[in-house]
């Protein structure tokens, strides 16, 4: 925990100053102060207030409390020596029932002991009366860094846990057919204001991508976008994976963490497969999206949260509700602004410019010579049913490079264009047929991981099996 201490009070910096050499996020800030000295109050007032999006006072730990009840601040900046109980006292009892910012104590005693007892109440930094106005402008900027680090980091980790090798596609939508440019037009629409958004379509036809472009052109575009997979998340985590929970709430539970709701504050929370939480969750995401508050497992209160919402699902969730599995408030209170993500093979000769971008990525990623798309692997690209959408494409291009060669089944044989589309050997269902036979023959009749190289449900591949008497 460092140290700061100087033996002068520093002029406050000028009304309306952006100091770069702090960082760009104390600009940004929510800080709460709370002193029972006006002086101090007001000269970190005026240090912080010009520099910082949001600041505000508390005299006493009792209007402290209730200040963090009413509102979200990444940094509380607390004195240890108040009336009634000092600030590692309060702040230890803060920790204990849900309190998820940074504290920076500021004492004037630099005895071992206070530091110690400091550091077990949660403090991350602490600083010596008197100061100077750039120690404290420095302490702040530690605390945010650290935060923006910690956030970044789990919610990679996160999402390192959730992928497999074709879940995340982060490609912009590509493609100029009609379809594709209605869902780049409802995006531009909705992406400025604070509409919660449902995008509803199969699998992999690029959900997260509209998503994280939603994200991307709105005002919230420089905090973090958290996409959250629904399904991944073990049905007995799932609760403290959103919400977060505190030390001891639960068997394993050794530290308080927080959840993603918290990581992606001021930001974009995407919650993929939203058809597949279950019952109870569901109650509590509905509450958190109307009350915009989240209840950390074990704590006692309520955090605030700002956050825009984005859901996707690629399920009727309208049928979900009709048989029960899906609250018919929650679907209400989500389904504000709807964009149906076409699938792949009704988006024409999209498929061939995404094979083209695909393969010219993937080629320099993977080191090897690009394979010719040509006109007949074009029209066989056209005529497949695509029932993996444009993860199943990305998948056919990688494993084209790896053989060097596009799978025979793929090249449309365009010697007999006059064959009946519903009987010959290039009909849709033909092709479609040949391709999964041929991904199933290569994973030895597994099913499970012919699903996984498609890009498609288990499910899938079991109806398609029964339709063929497999």
């Amino acid at each position: 925990m460092p140290l700061s201490r100087a033996t002068a009070v520093e002029a406050p910096a000028q009304e309306g100053s952006r100091d770069p050499e702090f960082g760009p996020w104390l600009a940004q800030a929510s800080i709460l102060i709370v002193d029972d000295e006006p002086g101090m109050r007001n000269f970190l007032v005026r240090t912080l207030g010009p520099r910082c999006k949001r600041l505000e006072e508390a005299s006493d730990a009792a209007e402290a409390s209730r200040k963090l009840d009413e509102a979200h601040y990444d940094v509380v900046i607390l004195d240890n020596i108040m009336p009634g109980k000092t600030g590692v006292e309060w702040l230890a009892e803060q920790r204990q029932i849900g309190f998820f910012a940074d504290a920076i104590l500021m004492t004037a005693f630099a005895d071992l002991d206070t530091a110690i007892q400091a550091l077990r109440a949660g403090a991350v930094d602490f600083v010596l009366k008197p100061f100077r106005s750039n120690q404290i402008l420095n302490a702040v900027a530690r605390c945010l860094d650290r935060m923006r680090l910690q956030r970044e980091n789990y919610v990679l980790r996160h999402e390192l846990r959730a992928m497999t090798d074709h879940v995340m596609l982060r490609d912009n939508l590509i493609g100029r057919s009609p379809q594709i440019q209605d869902v780049r037009d409802m995006i531009a629409r909705v992406a400025p204001l604070p509409t919660s958004v449902l995008i509803t379509g199969e699998s992999g036809t690029g959900k997260e991508v509209a998503a994280r472009s939603i994200h991307t052109l709105s005002d919230r575009a420089e905090k973090p976008f958290v996409p959250v997979n629904c399904a991944a998340i073990p049905t007995d985590m799932i609760e403290a994976e959103l919400f977060g929970h505190l030390k001891g709430a639960f068997t394993g539970a050794d530290t308080a963490r927080d959840g993603l709701f918290m990581h992606a504050q001021g930001g974009t929370l995407f919650l993929d497969e939203i058809g597949e939480l279950p019952m109870t969750t569901q109650t509590k995401l509905l509450r958190a999206i109307e009350d915009r508050k989240v209840r950390p497992v074990g704590s006692e209160r309520e955090v605030p949260v700002n956050l825009r919402f984005v859901f996707a699902t690629n399920a009727d969730l309208e049928e979900e509700v009709d048989a029960g599995r899906f609250r018919a408030d929650l679907f209400y209170r989500i389904n504000v602004m709807r964009i149906p993500m076409p699938p792949l093979r009704a988006r024409g000769e999209d498929i061939v410019d995404l094979a083209s971008q695909f393969m010219d990525r993937l080629s320099r990623q993977l080191g090897m010579p690009a394979v010719p798309i040509d006109a007949a692997v074009a029209e066989g690209l056209v005529a497949y049913d695509w029932p993996g959408n444009v993860r199943e494409l990305r998948n056919l291009i990688e494993r084209s490079l790896i053989l060097g060669r596009f799978p025979a089944e793929v090249r449309a044989e365009r010697a007999d264009e006059d064959v009946e589309e519903s009987d010959g050997p290039d009909s849709l269902a033909e092709v479609e047929r040949r391709h999964i036979m041929a991904i199933l023959r290569e994973t030895g009749g597994n099913r499970t991981e012919a699903a996984r190289r498609l890009g498609v449900s288990r499910k899938t591949i079991d109806r398609k099996c029964a339709t063929w008497n497999l």
